[in-house]
C-alpha cells in the first residue's frame, strides 16, 4: 500500500510519542486518534497541527469511542497504546473490521485472549503486531545478527527481564489513568510484563520459526514493598485506603522456559525493588557470549572483548535497518531510538507487502507467559506445557529477515541547532 492510513488509540503515556514519530515517516495518513479524556486527543490535535499535518478525525468522551473509529473505511492499520485488558479485544475488534492491528506489550492477559488474536489474525488475514520495541534496541539488533551470522554457534542459553523500579509511578495519580496499572500489580501474582526481556531472546533462537517452547517453570518471593507504600500512602491520603492489604505481586519473579530442542530461557519481572534498570539481555552459545546489563559485553572466550574490538563489531554486524535509519532513530528518540526503528519498520513492511517482523503467533506467544506464570506459581511451581500457537508451523516458518526492501523513507526533523534529511 502506497499509503498507511493509522488510526491511533490510547493518547496516555505511549500514544503520543506514537503518533509524534509517525510524523517522521514517508507513506502515512494519520486518519484518527482516539482517547475517551478529550484532553488527551487535543493535546495531539495540537501537535498534529504545529506540525503541518491535517486535521484527524477524533474520536473522545467515551468508553467505545474507538469502536466508531474501527469501523471506518478510510483506515488501514490501528495502533493500540491502552491499558493492557483493552489490548486484544481491540486488536480483534479492528481485525474483524478489517484493519491491521499493533498493540502495545502485552498482546493479551488470557491464554483465551492469545488464542484468540492468532485465530482472528489467521481468519482475516490481518496482521496483528505486538509492539515489543526492545527487539529494536541497538545491542540487542547487533547480537541478533551475530547469532545469524554463525558467531555464537549453537545458542544453548538466554536471559531476558524487565527489572525497572516503578512504585513511584504505579502509587502516582497521574501516571496511569484509573491508577489501572497499580490494579494490575494488586490482582494477579506472575509475571505481568515479560515480553521486553523475551521478545528478544526469542528471536535469536528463531522462536516460532526452528523452535518452540515446551514447557516452563515459575517461581515468585513475597511482595515485600507494595503494601507497604500502599499503607503508608494511605495514612496520609485517604485516597490510597482501598490499596492497603491488596493481593500484590511478589516483588521479584523467575520464570525458567524449556525449547523443544533443549535451550533453556530464564525471564524476570520486577517492578517493586529498589535497584537498577536492566533488561539483562544475555546469550550464551557455543562459541560466543553476550550480555547488555549491568556491564555491556561480548566474549568469544573467557574474556570479554575490548571497546576497540566492539565498535568494530557495530561496524561489522549492524543490520542494514541500523546503518539506514540508526542516527535518524536517535535524534527522533524513543527509548533512545529503538521505538522509531520499531514503527518504521511496521510501515515498511506493509508498504513493501513484506511479513512483519513480530506477528500473531509472536503476539501470542510472548504475552501468554504471564497466565502460564501465574498457573505455575498456583500450583507451587510445577511446570506449564507452552501451547504451540503455529499449530506445527514452527518447523517450518522462516526466521525473521534482516534484508531490507525499502521504500519507506524518513522526513525531515527541526532541532533548535540542526536539520536533518535522511532519505530511504
Amino acid at each position: 500500500m502506497p499509503t498507511v492510513r493509522v488510526a491511533f488509540v490510547g493518547l496516555g503515556n505511549r500514544g503520543p510519542g506514537a503518533v509524534k514519530r509517525m510524523t517522521y515517516i514517508e507513506g502515512i495518513e494519520i486518519a484518527a486518534i482516539c482517547d475517551k479524556r478529550k484532553s488527551c486527543t487535543d493535546r495531539v490535535e495540537k501537535m498534529l497541527s504545529e506540525s503541518g499535518f491535517p486535521k484527524p478525525a477524533v474520536y473522545t468522551d467515551s468508553e467505545d469511542a474507538w469502536k466508531g473509529m474501527c469501523q471506518r473505511e478510510d483506515i488501514d492499520l490501528v495502533y493500540i497504546a491502552t491499558p493492557w485488558e483493552l489490548h486484544a479485544p481491540m486488536a480483534v475488534y479492528a481485525m474483524e473490521h478489517g484493519k491491521h492491528a499493533a498493540t502495545e506489550v502485552p498482546a493479551a492477559t488470557t491464554l483465551d485472549e492469545c488464542w484468540q488474536l492468532v485465530e482472528t489474525s489467521e481468519r482475516t488475514r490481518k496482521h496483528c503486531v505486538i509492539l515489543e520495541n526492545c527487539c529494536y534496541d541497538f545491542f540487542e539488533m547487533l547480537t541478533l545478527n551475530m547469532v545469524r551470522q554463525g558467531l555464537f554457534g549453537d545458542l544453548v542459553h538466554g536471559e531476558g527481564a524487565y527489572i525497572h523500579n516503578l512504585v513511584g509511578m504505579n502509587f502516582s495519580k497521574d501516571s496511569y489513568a484509573d491508577m489501572w496499572r497499580l490494579k494490575e500489580n494488586a490482582r494477579r501474582n506472575g509475571n505481568l510484563y515479560p515480553t521486553h526481556g523475551l521478545g528478544p531472546i526469542c528471536q535469536c533462537m528463531d522462536i516460532n520459526r526452528g523452535d518452540r517452547m515446551d514447557h516452563l517453570t515459575c517461581m515468585a518471593s513475597n511482595d515485600f514493598t507494595m503494601n507497604a507504600e500502599a499503607k503508608r500512602r494511605a495514612a496520609e491520603d485517604s485516597f490510597y485506603a482501598p490499596f492497603v492489604n491488596g493481593h500484590y505481586r511478589g516483588n521479584i519473579n523467575t520464570t525458567l522456559i524449556r525449547t523443544f530442542k533443549g535451550r533453556t530461557i530464564m525471564i524476570q519481572h520486577d517492578v517493586s525493588s529498589p535497584r537498577p534498570y536492566s533488561r539483562i539481555h544475555l546469550l550464551s552459545g557455543t562459541k560466543a557470549f553476550a550480555q547488555k546489563w549491568p556491564k555491556t559485553m561480548i566474549a568469544f572466550g573467557d574474556e570479554a572483548v575490548s571497546q576497540e574490538k566492539m565498535q568494530e563489531l557495530y561496524k561489522m554486524y549492524s543490520p542494514e535497518i541500523v546503518s539506514r535509519i540508526g542516527e535518524m532513530a536517535q535524534k527522533v528518540g524513543g527509548h533512545g531510538g529503538m521505538d522509531f526503528l520499531m514503527d518504521w519498520s511496521l510501515i515498511n513492511s506493509l508498504r513493501n507487502g513484506l511479513p512483519v517482523d513480530m506477528d500473531c503467533y509472536d503476539a501470542a506467544l510472548w504475552s501468554c507467559i504471564t497466565p502460564l506464570s501465574i498457573k505455575s506459581i498456583a500450583q507451587r511451581s510445577n511446570s506449564v506445557d507452552v501451547p504451540d500457537f503455529t499449530r506445527g508451523n514452527w518447523k517450518t516458518n522462516q526466521p525473521v529477515s534482516l534484508k531490507l526492501e525499502a521504500i519507506t523513507g524518513v522526513k525531515e526533523i527541526h532541532k533548535a541547532d540542526s536539520l536533518v534529511q535522511l532519505n530511504v
